[in-house]
């Protein structure tokens, strides 16, 4: 366990601080932009990045990296959504959407505002079609910038934490005790649970603003 995960780590290491930066970069502007994000793994390529930071400025600037990443595909879904939000609605696309999804996202976004936006970073289908609702409603930029900002920071903070610590972790170890390799991936798995039951726990907490 311990040698094949040193190499993959060690490739991941390998590639260019640059390159890898970039590719998570891109990833998370195609996660979060127009309906791509419902099919591009932007998350699991954040978290195979991270392993390979292993300082806390390294940290500092993939993070930034990744924020900026979030931010533009935000930005160019709300934009989509000013622009040709209803005639995209209205096509082939947004019937594979579903309406009963963008009048979801239309209803949490009258109820709940920018609370709405901040939350959706973190909620499964809407994290793609609220910022195209919020466009369409002719919400303030300005005000859609900063909700969507610091919900973009933190998805960033929490799955660079877990996937640093846990390669910070299995480093220290893998030297010495056999089990590293478990104990990464039990780190891995664990931050993942956390997230997925927060997921949940949200949706379930929020679900009520999206019904009739």
């Amino acid at each position: 366990m311990n040698d094949v995960l040193t190499t993959i780590l060690d490739f991941v290491e390998g590639v260019s601080p640059v390159l890898r930066t970039l590719i998570a970069s891109v990833a998370m502007m195609l996660e979060t932009s127009v309906l791509v994000g419902l099919i591009v793994p932007g998350d699991t390529i954040v978290l195979v990045t991270a392993t390979s930071v292993t300082t806390f400025l390294e940290g500092l600037v993939l993070g930034a990296c990744i924020v900026a990443g979030a931010f533009a595909g935000e930005t160019i879904g709300y934009m989509v959504g000013r622009w040709a939000g209803p005639w995209l609605r209205r096509s082939r696309v947004g019937g594979w959407i579903g309406e009963r999804n963008w009048e979801r996202a239309e209803k949490y976004l009258q109820r709940r505002g920018g609370i709405a936006i901040f939350f959706s970073r973190f909620l499964p289908v809407l994290h793609s079609i609220v910022p195209l609702t919020v466009g369409m409603s002719g919400y303030a930029y300005r005000k859609f910038v900063a909700w969507t900002l610091p919900a973009c920071a933190l998805w960033s903070a929490i799955y660079i934490t877990i996937a640093a610590g846990a390669a910070e972790t299995y480093r220290e170890l893998s030297g010495s005790a056999h089990w590293a390799g478990f104990a990464f991936i039990g780190i891995i798995a664990a931050g993942m649970l956390l997230i997925f039951a927060g997921k949940k726990l949200l949706g379930w907490f929020e679900h009520r603003h999206m019904k009739d």
